[in-house]
Parts: C-alpha cells; sequence; structure tokens
C-alpha cells in the first residue's frame, strides 16, 4: 500500500474541507454563546400545564427581551438563552411569564456579564495559543536526536500543521452550523477543541515516533518509503483507537442529554478530522519538507 504517492489527493480533500469552513468564519464569525457574549441562563420547570417552546419564545420577544434560544430539557422543563444581564429586568421578565405563560419554579439562573464574558474570551485565546506553542516545543525537543536527513523542527512544524487543520476543521463547521442551524458555542466548546489538540497531537506522535524508530532501522531505505512503510505498521493502531472514541461519542450525541450535544459533537468531528489529518497530512507533510530541504540543499 502507498499512501504518500497519493499526497496531493489528500492535501486536495483537507482543502475541500476546509475552504468552506474559513470562509464561513470571514463572513459570519461564530456565534457567541453566553460564555463570550454575556447573557442569562435562565432554566425552568412549569408546574401546571405543557408550554411549547415557540409559545415562551413569541412571548418574550414581544416582550423585547433579546432571546437567542429556547428548547426543550424535558417534559415541562426550558432552557433560556438571553442577552439580558441587569437584574431588574430579569425579575421583570419572571413575573411576567409566570403571568402569562404559566406557573413555573426556577431551576437554575445564571448570569454572566460582558466584562466576564470578555475576560473568558481572552483566556480561551491564550489556552488555545499557549497549548500549540507547548507542544510545538516539545516535539521540537523530543525528536531531537532524530537521524538525518529530517530535523526535529520539521517534526514539530508539521505537527502543528495537522493541529491547525483540526482546529479549522472543528471551528469552521462550528460557524455554518451557528449560521444556518443557530448553534452557539460556549466554555464546553473551548474544552472539546483543546481535547481536540491533544488527541490529534497523540495519534501523530504515534506515528512519527514509527517513522524515527523506522529511519534508525532502515537508514540507508529512501525518506520518502520508510514513512510510508511506519504509516502502514500505524494504520491498524490508529484508526482502531480512533473508531472506538468514535463509537463512543456517537452513542452520546445520538442518546446524551441535550447540553451536551454540542460539545460531543465538535469532539467528535475533532477525532475524525485529527485521525484523518495524522495519517495523511502530517506524514505525507514531512516527505514534502523533505523533498524541499533536498533541492535548497
Amino acid at each position: 500500500m502507498n499512501i504518500i504517492k497519493y499526497k496531493n489527493w489528500f492535501f486536495a480533500l483537507s482543502l475541500v474541507v476546509i475552504m468552506p469552513g474559513i470562509f464561513a468564519l470571514f463572513v459570519w464569525g461564530l456565534k457567541l454563546g453566553i460564555d463570550f457574549a454575556g447573557g442569562t441562563l435562565w432554566e425552568i420547570e412549569f408546574s401546571d400545564k405543557e408550554i411549547s417552546t415557540q409559545t415562551l419564545q413569541t412571548f418574550l420577544e414581544e416582550e423585547n427581551v433579546k432571546v437567542t434560544q429556547v428548547t426543550k430539557t424535558g417534559q415541562q422543563t426550558m432552557l433560556v438563552k438571553m442577552f439580558t444581564t441587569d437584574d431588574e429586568e430579569i425579575v421583570k421578565i419572571k413575573q411576567n411569564v409566570g403571568k402569562n405563560v404559566g406557573e413555573y419554579q426556577d431551576l437554575r439562573l445564571e448570569t454572566v456579564g460582558p466584562t466576564v464574558s470578555r475576560e473568558l474570551t481572552q483566556k480561551a485565546f491564550a489556552a488555545v495559543s499557549l497549548s500549540i506553542l507547548a507542544i510545538l516545543a516539545y516535539i521540537t525537543w523530543a525528536f531531537r536526536k532524530i537521524p538525518k536527513p529530517t530535523s526535529s523542527l520539521s517534526f514539530g512544524i508539521c505537527t502543528i500543521i495537522a493541529l491547525v487543520h483540526d482546529v479549522i476543521v472543528v471551528v469552521g463547521i462550528f460557524s455554518i452550523l451557528g449560521h444556518f442551524l443557530k448553534i452557539e458555542i460556549d466554555s464546553l466548546f473551548i474544552t472539546a477543541l483543546l481535547t481536540v489538540i491533544g488527541f490529534s497531537v497523540h495519534d501523530t506522535i504515534v506515528v512519527f515516533d514509527r517513522i524515527r524508530e523506522n529511519l534508525n532501522k532502515y537508514s540507508e531505505a529512501p525518506f520518502e518509503q520508510v514513512v510510508n512503510h511506519s504509516l502502514v505498521q500505524t494504520l491498524g493502531r490508529s484508526l482502531n483507537t480512533s473508531l472506538t472514541a468514535v463509537f463512543v461519542l456517537a452513542a452520546l450525541f445520538l442518546f446524551g442529554g441535550h447540553s451536551i450535544k454540542n460539545f460531543v459533537l465538535a469532539l467528535l468531528v475533532g477525532i475524525i478530522s485529527g485521525t484523518y489529518s495524522s495519517i495523511f497530512n502530517a506524514a505525507p507533510l514531512l516527505v514534502v519538507w523533505n523533498n524541499v530541504m533536498r533541492k535548497v540543499k
């Protein structure tokens, strides 16, 4: 099996996948949840009758409440997301809902102010950026004794390129979903993104470590041949590891609660993308890097 032979096709497929997401990010951006935009999360349970989400949302909009989403979390329970943060206005909204829609009891009421949401946004960006830089430094150090003709820096940079590919895939898909299906991102999304980064790097290191072993074992063989041989050796392990995670996440997405669906979806997309990029992007990029360096020298 010659995987490296078709590297340009794999790069083209990655480009086809990420371009719509990049377009969506530039044109529509991300639909931010209250964690990042500020607002109130209000979960209630109606006691006397079953109310539809449309009824509650229509009433709130008639009251000039900026509602981002109203979803059912149970037979008589609903989760309301709104941009309102003023305490007096929230009290007024609660009174009006009780009088005009139906009696209820509060299950949860959380308010995030604009200052806190801005701080969360900055910390989320910093967390993702620092994790990527730390991974680059670690990979470069861990593969410092890699035999020639390649270098530890090439391993680190190819890992980061594959990792950034996975981040763009996840963020791009959520940008599209946010525009068409009004799916918001929250702090759980950042958690999922960091998990995807870790999983992607883990998968890439498995492949790269085998390449390092084979470079020592087959020092006279062409670099492209060694990389391809290493990919074939680790292909089964990588796919089996990823599939077990995908099956569990698919079950959680289908049968889990509404509150974790977006989190699980981000993980599902990221792990599938990470498996693909580790095998079909990261290792072929090493070959491209090596070929370019040989021509330069």
